[in-house]
């Protein structure tokens, strides 16, 4: 079989990238994912999304190695298995990032990829519910609004940031992203509004594109420096279809690099290491993984309106009953979805610190429901300076790669970890929240000292789920794809999701993928 364009990985860069690259079609497209289907009522449903992140059938469920700066914990790393991929099991906050985020990518050379330059593309993804603007768009595939949670702990929680001195934001996609608000989100009328549904699905019927589900690419094929096609297991058949054109990355940070080593391209030495025929000697490979680490700042709540309620046989029964018939309550909901970014301290120049305000606490991952009602402020830096590492296993592409982040590697990230924390907790002290706020339960009131504070941070903190960068764009020795997008050293290769981030954002992920490959898909037919 050929195609001019082979996609690795449906996700929400993949998804993208098929329907922009098939929209002319003298273009034959395809598109492989190693998952199936998310058109199921759990990726739907908004309050469902624990459901596909512990289910392997749904999810990879990767966990990194020991983090030695985390009490040698080893940190759960969901990713999407599925169309749409992460979109499809996602927590549906829309953030951009910082202005301030791109311009370092445009001074660390990428020239194309200053905020000017990109926020048409971000315009370009979205019909925005509050109307298009100088920052915002109104007539892209994806329905982005601003929720309307009327939970009144949101309310609250708002009341009480303007207390502690921050300001009120109505969008923090606008022209500035500093202040507390409610989020914009990818939900629309009650369900889930992945990329599945509104990039995708719009695009499956064209005759030019083929979508290979339950697909497993094993590696890539070279004549010599040029990708020409893939390996790929399909239906329990080791199949070889080949590429006129390109062969595009979009697993993920993750699988992206993974799927590079096992095909020979990454670090000379550790590819022989792994019996491993090198086509590039690439270093940066799999290294410069990053991700936001998550302190949770819990609560006691005096007041009976936080998730606890639904973890109750009855009510929960109650309002599955009333997403079912309606779309809309409880269920209809992500409750994620009021937050904000502030200065850790009154010297940083720009916001470092993003908040996500959760109305119930979060144990393990959501696999253990609270005992009690309960609300937690999400409290991470955005510019981690640690960095990690992904790395292969063995040769075998099935076989998990090891994935190690590094956490709090850097003495800075601990210290704004902490400031987080001072923070949270003059926000969460402040009248507004009085008549709901019961006693601090993590870190704990007698948790002070920076001592006390750095052991509730290594033993507590966990991830965002915002793993990134293993396959930076630059011009330094350590690039692995050029402003293009384009794999060095190699022709009619090029990877195009988080992966390419030189440097995380002060956002969560889905946007700037979802912004990348639109730029990408310009790049590719331009």
């Amino acid at each position: 079989m050929k195609y001019d364009y082979l996609i690795v990985g449906a996700g929400s860069a993949g998804c993208v990238l098929a329907n922009r690259l098939s929209e002319n079609s003298n273009n034959q497209v395809a598109i492989f994912e190693a998952g199936g289907s998310s058109d199921i009522w759990k990726v739907k449903m908004p309050l469902a999304l624990l459901y596909t992140m512990h289910d392997p059938k749904y999810n990879w469920k990767y966990y990194s190695e020991p983090e030695p700066y985390l009490n040698n914990r080893r940190i759960f790393c969901p990713r999407g298995k599925m169309i749409g991929g992460c979109s499809s099991h996602n927590g549906m906050v829309f953030v951009r990032g910082n202005k301030d985020d791109y311009t370092r990518w445009e001074n660390f050379g990428l020239k194309n990829w200053s905020y000017e330059k990109i926020l048409p593309y971000f315009k370009k993804i979205e019909t925005w519910s509050e109307g298009e603007s100088q920052y915002r768009g109104s007539f892209g595939p994806l329905p982005v609004n601003q929720s309307k949670n009327s939970n009144p702990l949101f309310k609250a929680f708002l009341d009480a940031a303007k207390q502690a001195g921050h300001k009120i934001n109505l969008d923090m996609n606008g022209e500035e992203q500093e202040g507390f608000g409610m989020f914009d989100t990818t939900m629309h009328q009650g369900e889930r509004a992945g990329v599945a549904k509104y990039y995708l699905n719009p695009a499956k019927n064209r005759k030019n594109l083929k979508i290979f589900q339950n697909s497993f690419v094993e590696k890539i094929l070279f004549e010599g420096k040029k990708a020409i096609g893939l390996q790929v297991k399909i239906k329990n058949k080791v199949e070889n279809i080949y590429a006129n054109k390109e062969v595009i990355l979009s697993g993920g940070s993750i699988n992206s690099p993974q799927l590079l080593m096992i095909s020979g391209i990454g670090d000379a030495e550790h590819l022989k290491d792994k019996g491993i025929e090198v086509v590039n000697n690439l270093k940066g490979v799999g290294q410069n993984l990053q991700d936001h680490l998550e302190t949770y700042i819990q609560q006691e709540c005096k007041t009976p309106n936080t998730l606890y309620t639904y973890t109750k046989l009855i009510p929960k029964v109650l309002a599955g009953i009333q997403w079912f018939m309606f779309k809309s309550g409880p269920c209809s909901k992500s409750f994620l979805e009021a937050g904000g970014f502030a200065k850790s301290s009154p010297e940083r120049k720009i916001a470092n610190i993003q908040f996500h305000f959760f109305p119930s606490f979060v144990i393990n991952h959501g696999l253990v429901d609270p005992d009690a009602h309960g609300y937690q402020l999400h409290a991470s830096p955005n510019h981690p300076k640690s960095r990690g590492y992904i790395k292969l296993n063995s040769s075998d592409p099935y076989d998990y790669p090891k994935i190690l982040f590094n956490y709090l590697q850097e003495e800075e990230d601990l210290k704004q970890t902490r400031e987080c924390i001072h923070v949270a907790r003059k926000i969460l002290s402040q009248p507004a929240l009085a008549e709901h706020a019961g006693k601090e339960v993590g870190p704990g009131s007698n948790a002070t000292n920076d001592d006390e504070l750095n052991e509730y941070i290594r033993s507590k903190a966990d991830t965002a789920y915002h793993p990134c960068g293993t396959c930076k764009m630059g011009v330094d020795e350590m690039a692995v794809v050029d402003e293009n997008l384009n794999v060095k050293g190699i022709n009619n290769l090029r990877v195009v999701d988080a992966s390419v981030m030189p440097e995380i954002p002060s956002a969560n992920l889905n946007a700037p993928t979802l912004m990348i490959a639109e730029k990408a898909a310009d790049s590719i037919l331009n």
